[in-house]
């Protein structure tokens, strides 16, 4: 087990990166990013999820043309983050954030930086993956690593939004 204060400084520290390196990502990398999201808990242990590696420049530039986030096409790799509607109708879109979030904790502990992108064309996106109306394309995250400065903290403008009862 990992100790409590280490976890929490750990999610802490983890930032939202948008300058990317040139460099590419080792498969074996990508894959413990993939398990992490196969580990992920979801509803009944049904993984309504299908998760796409797209490392073709020419996809990454097509769909990078459905939004407005320039950042996003210097990513070296990105990971579709796919729902299957059928497989658990009521908890696909639970179920793939959940997976969205290990994934992106994972690229993190092997220094790959992340970026949730909700701020897209997800109908002209999905055309371009090929992917089904019974597809849910929860996010697109572009990974690479993280180039010039770690963004700091923005821990001060925090505000403790729990209370008890």
């Amino acid at each position: 087990m990992i100790e409590p204060e280490v976890l929490l400084n750990f999610i802490k520290d983890r930032r939202s990166i948008r300058q990317f390196q040139e460099k590419d990502i080792p498969p074996e990398e990508i894959e413990m990013i993939l398990e992490a999201g196969r580990w992920t808990p979801s509803a009944s242990n049904r993984q309504p999820w299908e998760f796409i590696v797209i490392r073709n420049k020419e996809i990454i530039k097509k769909i990078g043309e459905t939004q407005s986030q320039s950042f996003w096409v210097t990513a070296p790799v990105h990971v579709a983050i796919v729902g299957k509607k059928k497989k658990n109708p009521n908890w696909y879109k639970i179920d793939t954030a959940l997976a969205s979030m290990n994934m992106m904790l994972m690229a993190w502990a092997l220094k790959i930086g992340t970026c949730w992108v909700g701020a897209m064309d997800k109908q002209k996106a999905k055309e371009i993956l090929g992917l089904t109306e019974d597809d849910f394309l929860l996010t697109i995250l572009p990974m690479g690593y993280v180039k010039g400065n770690i963004p700091k903290s923005y821990r001060t403008l925090m505000k403790r939004i729990t209370r008890e009862i």
